[in-house]
């Protein structure tokens, strides 16, 4: 069962809640979960950033083909890595009625997305397999932002969580969010997006 957490944001521990993003007073949809395992040992050595396009069935062999060329470690976890993003990316197009997604997965140590915003996207699914999990505001704490004052909550994704994003070509509401600050604590996040193929910049 959902339960709406701030106007707009709706959070379970049931997958299903992801369609909910189609829904006009929705503009977060997130699904609480644990990760079958510890997926830190991927960022454990310098990786590059992938990125491509792809339809959901694809998914899975696509990355796979990329994760050791790219620098990833721990090749023992690729294929539980890559079929879970294949699931994601599954539900992603489900829920928004696509055909092809971009994919990106990141090894992020820096605070680039640090400031609260709303994405130039349709709807955008965020993951963190690693580190510290996205942070956004509900509705109140958003419309703070927007008239100058910093929020005073701020609520935070879990590592595993998955959240589905509406952006400012999908809604007039946004869901406001940030990468969680890193850059002085030494921390290092392992972050898959999925965005519409015609999603455009960030």
């Amino acid at each position: 069962m959902s339960t709406l957490t701030a106007p707009g944001a709706l959070v379970s521990d049931d997958p299903a809640i992801l369609a909910d993003i189609r829904r006009e007073e929705c503009n977060l949809a997130i699904w609480e979960r644990k990760l079958a395992q510890d997926f830190t040992p991927l960022v454990a050595e310098e990786a590059d950033n992938i990125r491509f396009e792809c339809a959901a069935g694809e998914l899975a062999d696509m990355l796979l083909a990329r994760l050791a060329d790219h620098g990833f470690a721990a090749a023992s976890l690729h294929t539980a890595l890559a079929e879970d993003a294949a699931l994601l990316g599954e539900r992603f197009c489900a829920a928004l009625g696509l055909a092809r997604m971009e994919v990106r997965l990141e090894r992020v140590t820096g605070d680039s997305c640090r400031k609260f915003h709303g994405d130039y996207v349709t709807a955008r699914l965020i993951t963190t397999y690693v580190g510290p999990g996205t942070q956004w505001l509900g509705a109140r704490e958003a419309e703070a932002l927007a008239s100058g004052t910093n929020p005073t909550r701020i609520n935070q994704m879990a590592t595993g969580d998955v959240g589905l994003f509406k952006g400012k070509l999908g809604s007039l509401h946004p869901a406001i969010h940030r990468s969680p600050p890193i850059s002085t604590t030494g921390a290092v996040r392992l972050l898959l997006v999925l965005n519409p193929v015609s999603a455009g910049s960030l």
